[in-house]
């Protein structure tokens, strides 16, 4: 039985992003294959008026005939045949001061060649406006015996120069179908791969899933590292009191019990906190001792709780610790890790500001780290390339901001605070 898609699936979405996409880029294709082609006529029309024109004019008997009474009568033919063997849209010789002695139209013979007629003898090529409308055309100066006795103006017409786009037009229709049906096929592709993987789910519970999933892997990685911290305190603890080392062993369990005790008041002294993301900061402080970097948390008491879900809120602030005590571990001495909770001055929303001893961002990958599977960790479960673009799309969602500091390098994320 066929499963049809929901209008609002994940599935939906990429079909009709990658639709569109290839819809622009044949519409871009084409545009620039129409535009090319025009260029391409324009510069034949501009070599072919010049080489017509140049060779019309080094004729003997085109010089010599101009000197001639009946010159037109001589001349017209000539400019007629060579209209009609290069399809030219006219041929105008002239007299040294621009009176025509040939044209296309009859009745414009004797009459004042309109168009640029270069001041010093030499050949030019411009788009003028004539009797014939808009062309492109080549003047070259006719000359006898070293004596300038006239000129010769040949030129085609706009309209003539796009009509000769029709014959290449079915080439690039057929282009732009082919890529149209490939990026169609890659379309439907690309939506049946991701119903297979999300079926009907909109793309928000797909997001949301990536981040519950995150949510429970860095909370059980802090839960985890907590408990075995404590695991091994309590083992020394036990293996000195076998010994008969009593004080030592007291010692130990207080340092254990100050450690989590500072970062619990802290927390509850928070009118507002969020439990789960409190639990979070406690697992993390462990971590962050059980790696060697030195973990520094300040709470304010006034900060306002943001309006994220827990698990969105344990998203975003266990990614970012994450981050930070990979990027410290790998660092110079001494190695730190930094969070802080605070109410952003003059304003009722929460800043969650967390930096660390690390190397910092190298400047061309500063705007890449936002994107999704963008890591600068190995690949594999280390290098996952989710965390950063996660929590960039949870905050924006939210109403909020992230940003990046350098010196020492710090993530800012500034939400909206919960209504009450």
């Amino acid at each position: 039985m066929s499963m049809r898609t929901s209008p609002g699936s994940a599935a939906s979405r990429v079909f009709l992003v990658v639709a569109g996409s290839v819809v622009l880029l044949v519409a871009v294709l084409s545009t620039v294959l129409v535009l090319d082609a025009q260029r391409s006529e324009r510069s034949e029309a501009e070599e072919v008026t010049r080489s017509v024109a140049t060779s019309l004019a080094a004729l003997p008997e085109v010089a010599g005939a101009l000197g001639d009474p009946d010159a037109s009568q001589r001349l017209q033919p000539v400019a007629a045949d060579v209209m009609e063997v290069t399809a030219l849209d006219f041929v105008t010789i002239m007299t040294p001061d621009g009176i025509r002695v040939t044209h296309r139209s009859p009745s414009e013979i004797g009459k004042q060649y309109l168009g640029t007629i270069p001041e010093a003898p030499a050949v030019l090529t411009e788009e003028f406006t004539g009797t014939l409308g808009p062309s492109v055309r080549t003047i070259a100066p006719v000359h006898d015996d070293g004596r300038l006795v006239g000129w010769v103006s040949v030129g085609l017409t706009l309209g003539s120069i796009s009509s000769q786009l029709l014959p290449r037009l079915p080439f690039v229709v057929s282009i732009a179908l082919a890529l149209l049906g490939a990026g169609v096929v890659g379309a439907l592709l690309a939506r049946r791969t991701t119903r297979r993987v999300a079926g009907d789910l909109p793309a928000g519970s797909i997001r949301d899933a990536v981040a519950s999933y995150e949510s429970v892997r860095t909370l059980g990685e802090a839960l985890r590292a907590q408990t075995h911290e404590h695991g091994n305190r309590m083992h020394t603890a036990v293996s000195l009191l076998e010994l008969g080392r009593t004080g030592e062993a007291i010692e130990i369990l207080t340092e254990t019990s100050r450690q989590s005790q500072e970062l619990v008041d802290q927390v509850a002294a928070r009118r507002d906190g969020d439990p789960t993301v409190g639990a979070l900061l406690l697992g993390k402080a462990a971590q962050a001792r059980e790696r060697g970097i030195q973990w520094s948390a300040e709470i304010d008491p006034a900060a306002p709780r943001s309006s994220l879900p827990p698990m969105d809120a344990v998203s975003v602030v266990g990614n970012l610790i994450d981050n930070a005590m990979d990027a410290a571990a790998v660092g110079g001495t001494p190695r730190w890790v930094r969070v802080v909770f605070a109410r952003v001055p003059g304003s009722p929303a929460l800043r969650v500001e967390v930096s660390d001893s690390g190397a910092g961002i190298a400047d061309d990958i500063r705007d890449r780290i936002w994107d999704h599977g963008f890591s600068t960790k190995p690949a594999g479960t280390e290098g996952r390339g989710v965390g950063l673009a996660l929590v960039r799309s949870i905050v924006t969602d939210a109403g909020g901001t992230v940003d990046v500091r350098q010196d020492p390098t710090a993530f800012v994320v500034t939400l909206p605070a919960r209504h009450p």
